[in-house]
């Protein structure tokens, strides 16, 4: 992708932060509203309903309450199962950015616009372009640069310190070296003239992960050759539903958790993160026809490029690949107050072949997410606080 122009965050942000959270319990029964939601005869949900064990859907609808100075979270889940495995693509880039934002408060010598670029790489940039690439078009190079900043083993270290558990990053998304334990070394600029070289980082090799439908479809292709067996995800990234909810809570509303487990960032680099996490592509200089304003947005307006309302701000990071779609958001609506979380995934791999391109994300996926999202748009709108 080519170079684009970055923008500083200098607005704050009007989010409260509340100092007191109370404990809610799931809910899995009747008074689950994703059952009415899942029941719709929209065609748009019911078609994936109607074929529910090809897709392996899971959703979990976080409602938010405030009472006084506290809020309470409430889940509501559909099938959500740490134990049942899907491809996490690219929601694994929003730990990354906030792993590295940490690891940044930590070094005295380095900042949000610290310059630098990864040894034999030509391209130079900053962490708060990086971070700002990851959540506008989802970037891969700039993922993996955070990557080489932080190694796999300090990611997944940071997330699991502050309870964001079970979590396994274990490769670099979309190069050649995805899999390599040892980071390549960091060029930062102290000054305009002046560059210093980090050292490699060497991580652990990591163990195949022991979960169910961690083998998926009927083949897959390898080097143009169609492989006739199940495609083998136990190396692979893991960060589940409830891991994805845990780390966006905790940077949505940081005072409702204990001070153990809320991320050590400033006050300045939250802000940046929460303004970057849902400024739309055509802001920060991207071309809008190409990255129109859903681009990365798949609740509620995935599945239509015309422009967002301005009063809803969807903070996210959403995933796709190997057929299958994720997305993590935090939904606001400034007119009609009201704030929900939904974090949700889906497969849409009719032919059960891995790797041949031929994935069913327009036709199905992104408009069942979208309809999710507005039907549970509607539902909050219409819900008793």
């Amino acid at each position: 992708m080519k170079n684009l122009p970055f923008f500083p965050y200098k607005a704050h942000l009007g989010i409260c932060l509340l100092v007191f959270a109370l404990t809610a319990c799931n809910h899995s029964d009747s008074t689950n509203p994703l059952n009415q939601i899942l029941g719709s005869e929209n065609p748009l949900i019911k078609r994936v309903m109607d074929e529910l064990d090809t897709h392996e859907v899971q959703i979990r609808y976080t409602q938010i309450n405030r009472r006084n100075d506290s809020i309470l979270f409430t889940d509501y889940d559909f099938q959500v199962d740490k134990g049942n495995y899907f491809y996490p693509a690219s929601t694994v880039k929003f730990p990354a950015a906030v792993a590295a934002l940490e690891k940044l408060n930590e070094t005295d010598t380095l900042s949000l616009y610290t310059r630098f670029y990864i040894e034999g790489d030509s391209v130079e940039t900053t962490f708060a372009k990086a971070v700002s690439e990851i959540f506008a078009v989802s970037d891969n190079a700039a993922n993996n640069r955070l990557l080489e900043f932080l190694g796999q083993d300090d990611l997944n270290g940071r997330m699991k310190k502050r309870g964001v558990d079970p979590i396994r990053i274990s490769h670099r998304l979309s190069t050649s070296n995805a899999d390599d334990v040892t980071t390549k070394p960091l060029v930062i600029y102290l000054n305009d003239s002046t560059t210093s070289i980090s050292k490699s980082i060497i991580n652990r090799t990591a163990k195949p992960l022991q979960l169910n439908h961690i083998k998926k479809g009927k083949g897959y292709y390898a080097d143009d050759s169609l492989q006739t067996e199940p495609f083998d995800f136990s190396l692979k990234n893991y960060f589940p539903i409830q891991s994805q909810s845990d780390l966006l809570k905790r940077i949505i509303f940081p005072d409702t958790f204990p001070e153990e487990e809320r991320f050590n960032l400033s006050l300045e680099q939250r802000e940046f993160l929460l303004e970057t996490m849902h400024t739309l592509p055509g802001k920060l200089g991207y071309d809008p026809q190409e990255y129109y304003d859903s681009y990365v947005k798949f609740f509620m307006f995935g599945d239509n490029p015309d422009p967002m309302p301005e009063h809803i701000k969807i903070y996210n990071k959403v995933g796709y690949a190997y057929g299958t779609l994720t997305d993590c958001s935090y939904i606001k609506d400034t007119k009609n107050n009201i704030d929900f979380m939904i974090t949700a995934t889906i497969l849409v791999n009719s032919d059960g072949i891995f790797n041949d391109d031929a994935y069913e994300y327009d036709e199905v996926g992104i408009p069942f997410l979208a309809e999710l999202g507005r039907e549970l748009y509607q539902y909050e709108l219409n819900r008793k606080r």
